[in-house]
């Protein structure tokens, strides 16, 4: 056996068929309680603040900020992973830090009710462990999906993971909501409390032997047992170009994601004159979107497909252009107000956005095993940093540019115009850097597709040697 033969049996996975559908959905439960803990904290948590407590919105604004910040983390939870060759005690641990905050951040909203400056200082803490949970969890669970999913799966794992998260988000919103009606602090507290230790026990429960036999115990590339430290792996992973090109693409393509968020609905109800009902309407048709565009790339990519229908890099630029042309017509649509067809606009607009961005996600899966192996926590943690990042300025940056434009023009549409245009730029900007960017499965994908009209096109000879890709 030759030397890189053997380095590759010492790091390919003990599970060469790679993890089954059951678990998948595990992993995707795992997202469900992690989308319940974060939008009981990012959503409920913030209306009560300024509702109920009648408190600055900046304050809540703040404290989502940190938990991004925090977020930057992301690559070291991911590397002490990769050091440790096993995941679930992170993702479990993660979680455990992660619900423990959001149980602090429903107490310090509680105590803000009479003690203002104390709450603050404990919703402080609340959050910055929030943000590390989710830092260690969510990484790692994406690093573990990306190592043990087999490559033909990897767009189907991203969408069942994803729309579970989606999932969770809705029911949780929606039981929570019951169940705090009639309003009280109290109740508040014993639902935050209902959330997060339900969200626990699901994923102690789901993740109890997910790794199994496949865990990977042994030192990472180096057989003298010595770890590399941190910034080693960091400086190796970003001399990576495809990595570094993906890194630049998540935050560019993510920042303009997020800008749209805070300032779709006060358009539609300045430009088209929508009330709050509506325009929440509206959002669900967006979402409806999202949710199909999700579903398509999860199908067209999949294993049995075989690259009929597309690569996943194919479809992360389709997406990402018409992304680009959908915010072209949201931003056009206003000046047409309210003939334009705002909803079936913006149902478009979220077809392309969950298109590109569970294209972008496998894509991800697979550049995570590329390169330098049992990196793939630390490759994980980088790029989810750049989308903290990007998640964190787009909200804030795509709101300044909608109150600058409407501070030094006449009409609210073309305030609007001016940032979804600028938004709609940032995407063809991300589709570009997104075909710069080439995975492994994209290149067996090609290489399957240009096999049979070359073998068709070829003579065979008898003493010809088979290709091994044929």
């Amino acid at each position: 056996m030759s030397a890189a033969t053997a380095s590759d049996a010492r790091v390919a996975p003990a599970d060469a068929s790679g993890m089954g559908w059951i678990g998948i959905v595990r992993c995707g439960l795992v997202q469900v309680a992690l989308g319940a803990v974060v939008v009981l904290t990012t959503s409920t948590l913030n209306r009560v603040m300024v509702v109920e407590l009648a408190l600055p919105a900046m304050l809540p604004g703040a404290l989502v900020g940190l938990h991004y910040a925090v977020q930057l983390s992301r690559p070291r939870w991911g590397y002490g992973a990769d050091m440790g060759g096993r995941r679930t005690p992170w993702i479990v641990g993660g979680m455990g830090v992660l619900t423990f905050g959001g149980l602090l951040a429903a107490l310090a909203t509680y105590l803000m009710g009479s003690t203002t400056t104390g709450g603050i200082a404990l919703a402080i803490l609340a959050f910055f462990l929030i943000g590390a949970g989710v830092g260690a969890s969510g990484t790692n669970l994406l690093a573990l999906l990306a190592a043990q999913t087999a490559p033909g799966r990897r767009a189907a794992a991203a969408t069942i993971c994803w729309l579970m998260m989606i999932a969770g988000i809705a029911v949780t919103a929606g039981v929570a909501g019951a169940f705090l009606d009639p309003f009280s602090p109290e109740r508040l507290v014993a639902v935050s409390a209902g959330v997060v230790g339900f969200a626990f026990l699901l994923t102690v429960l789901t993740t109890w032997g997910l790794e199994g036999r496949a865990a990977r115990p042994a030192p990472p590339d180096e057989e003298a047992g010595e770890k590399p430290p941190f910034r080693q792996v960091i400086a190796e992973i970003w001399a990576e170009k495809d990595a570094r090109r993906f890194t630049v693409f998540v935050f560019a393509s993510m920042l303009a994601y997020s800008m749209q968020d805070l300032i779709l609905e006060p358009f539609a109800g300045h430009v088209f004159a929508m009330t709050p009902g509506q325009s929440t309407q509206m959002a669900s048709v967006q979402h409806g979107g999202v949710f199909l565009g999700m579903v398509l790339v999860g199908v067209a990519c999949s294993g049995w497909a075989r690259g009929r229908f597309g690569t996943l890099r194919d479809w992360t630029i389709g997406g990402c252009l018409a992304s680009a042309a959908a915010l072209g017509g949201v931003a056009f649509g206003g000046f047409a107000a309210p003939d334009w067809p705002i909803r079936i606009n913006v149902f478009l607009l979220g077809f392309a956005n969950g298109a590109f961005a569970v294209a972008a996600i496998g894509s991800m899966m697979h550049l995570a095993g590329a390169g330098k192996k049992r990196r793939e926590g630390v490759r994980m943690g980088l790029w989810g940093a750049a989308q903290a990042i990007a998640f964190g300025l787009g909200g804030f940056l795509g709101t300044v540019a909608v109150d600058a434009a409407r501070a030094l023009v006449e009409t609210d549409a073309l305030a609007y115009a001016s940032a979804f245009g600028g938004e709609a730029v940032l995407f063809v900007v991300s589709a570009a850097l997104a075909a710069r960017v080439r995975t492994p499965a994209d290149d067996r994908r090609l290489a399957e597709r240009a096999a049979p009209s070359s073998s068709a096109s070829r003579p065979s000879t008898g003493g010809e040697r088979a290709s091994p890709a044929m």
